[in-house]
């Protein structure tokens, strides 16, 4: 739908360390989950299922240029949640991306873009994902940033004092690929019937008081996830001037909660354990909080300034796992090759 975005990098990471093989295998330990990947480096690499994120990654980084002679053995390990909407994927892609970069012929060092482009082909194209961009460019660029791809692609690396975040994981699986495509297919449903009536009609520039002009041809549910999806436009323009001028916490509050409003009530992609999980934060002095990622289950969010301990507590009570997290900068390349 190419409407900006707002995100923020934390501080729960992904690490790949490892060394070069005398052959062309690559075996990847993944100690965290009881798993191991391989395959070879050197021939065609062929995907034996969907999502298979570790390939693909060796596969785009040979299409950008780089070479790989010999193969590699390395420890994946991870801090953030899993399937939980935390960008766990992500990370790991972006990581992976870094990695092998460094570990191939050319020994290249990327920059925070290009980690971001390369990982956004290997995850989300190579596979035909609706997924879009920010989880890419978050976990790349790091800190909090303010994302357009319309009609190229504008990052601004903002630099706001937030507080502290409180990070709960309701624990509640969920089918982060099922959902992004109803919602953005939905969405992409009405702007195509409304553009073949109205040529000019864009996301981008329509107005809350303009809304009725347009929806003569559309259902009552239609109608309700155009104004939410405006209405997340201007609450996301409304962050990018509040973050850009400092950090009002209150605002910043009373922003997340309008957020959560429209994603719980038109897009419906809250849970009712992470409402109450979100009621509990605020109860006990959070100023705000949302689901967070495409949501159905995983993890939501709350900002605590002032009260984070008591919020995690408050979110352990309902029945989430609870992190105190910050703000933190992106992919950095503190692991070395090891000879």
């Amino acid at each position: 739908m190419n409407l900006p975005i707002i995100a923020s990098a934390i501080n729960l990471r992904i690490s790949v360390k490892g060394h070069k093989r005398n052959d062309s295998k690559v075996i990847i330990h993944l100690h965290d989950i009881g798993s191991e990947e391989s395959f070879s480096i050197a021939e065609p690499i062929v995907y034996e299922k969907q999502r298979d994120y570790l390939k693909s990654c060796v596969n785009v980084l040979k299409r950008h240029g780089l070479t790989f002679s010999k193969g590699i053995d390395c420890v994946v390990h991870g801090e953030i949640p899993i399937n939980a909407g935390t960008s766990s994927s992500s990370a790991l892609v972006v990581t992976w991306i870094n990695f092998l970069a460094r570990m191939s012929d050319q020994s290249r060092e990327l920059s925070p873009e290009d980690i971001a482009q390369y990982s956004y082909e290997a995850e989300v194209l190579e596979f035909s994902e609706p997924g879009g961009m920010m989880d890419q460019y978050t976990t790349s660029v790091g800190g909090t940033i303010f994302l357009d791809s319309y009609p190229e692609i504008k990052v601004e690396k903002l630099r706001p004092r937030l507080g502290t975040l409180v990070l709960g994981n309701s624990n509640e699986p969920k089918d982060t690929v099922s959902i992004l495509a109803r919602v953005k297919n939905q969405m992409q449903r009405v702007v195509k019937d409304l553009q073949k009536s109205y040529p000019e009609f864009s996301l981008r520039t329509i107005t809350q008081s303009q809304i009725d002009d347009y929806t003569r041809s559309l259902s009552g549910d239609q109608v309700e996830l155009l104004r939410g999806t405006v209405n997340n436009r201007d609450i996301t323009r409304l962050a990018l001037s509040a973050l850009s001028d400092g950090a009002d916490d209150g605002l910043i509050g009373r922003l997340l909660n309008d957020h959560q409003e429209v994603l719980r009530d038109v897009l419906k992609i809250s849970t009712p354990k992470i409402d109450r999980m979100i009621q509990a934060s605020l109860d006990a002095g959070a100023l705000g909080g949302k689901i967070n990622g495409s949501g159905g289950g995983g993890c939501m969010f709350a900002y605590a300034p002032n009260q984070a301990e008591k919020v995690k507590k408050a979110i352990e009570k309902e029945g989430g796992q609870a992190y105190i997290v910050s703000i933190d900068e992106g992919t950095r390349e503190d692991f070395s090759e090891e000879d």
